[in-house]
């Protein structure tokens, strides 16, 4: 007989709380019970929701956001010669990039996929942005020091096996 009275309680908490999170009017909730032996019991109750919570925007800490940012200005100041007004829109331009990768690091956890998304994107809309700034020969200079950091083989000295079935280049007699 307990587990009759706990049913309809259980089944009014498992009703009403996917109610919450979906709808903020009153919802009715019936509810039908049948104890052996007696006749069927119909009840109807209102479950007003609650409003549901806006997903909480995750910020990287402003110091770190502006140590990243600083340092990588810095550094581009000393090896591309930048004037002050080429030096602080860069200082803008990283600032930006850092503090997406930083909020997306601590908002994406969990997610390398999307976290490599994010990386991407901000390293795509900084160079972008880069290029507008920085002069054609500075551009070029940032280039070739960032595709040599990240590993990509420059195009004058790739060198290696040809590929099967294509020949050495070595005639053969």
């Amino acid at each position: 007989m307990k587990f009759l009275l706990l049913s309809p309680l259980v089944a009014l908490a498992l009703l009403a709380a996917p109610a919450a999170t979906h709808a903020q009017a009153p919802a009715t909730v019936k509810i039908k019970v049948k104890p052996a032996g007696r006749p069927s019991v119909k009840t109807k109750t209102n479950v007003t929701a609650a409003p549901a919570e806006a997903p909480e925007t995750v910020f990287a800490p402003d110091a770190v956001v502006d140590a990243k940012a600083n340092a990588l200005t810095t550094n581009m100041q000393q090896n591309l010669g930048l004037n002050p007004q080429q030096t602080e829109k860069v200082r803008v331009i990283n600032r930006r990039a850092v503090d997406m990768v930083e909020s997306g690091r601590l908002r994406h956890k969990a997610d390398p996929r999307k976290l490599a998304g994010v990386i991407e994107s901000a390293g795509r809309s900084r160079l972008e942005a880069l290029k507008d700034v920085l002069t054609p020969a500075q551009f070029n200079k940032y280039q070739r020091k960032r595709e040599e950091k990240m590993g990509v083989p420059n195009v004058q000295g790739v060198q290696g096996n040809a590929a099967p079935g294509l020949g050495g280049g070595v005639p053969t007699e």
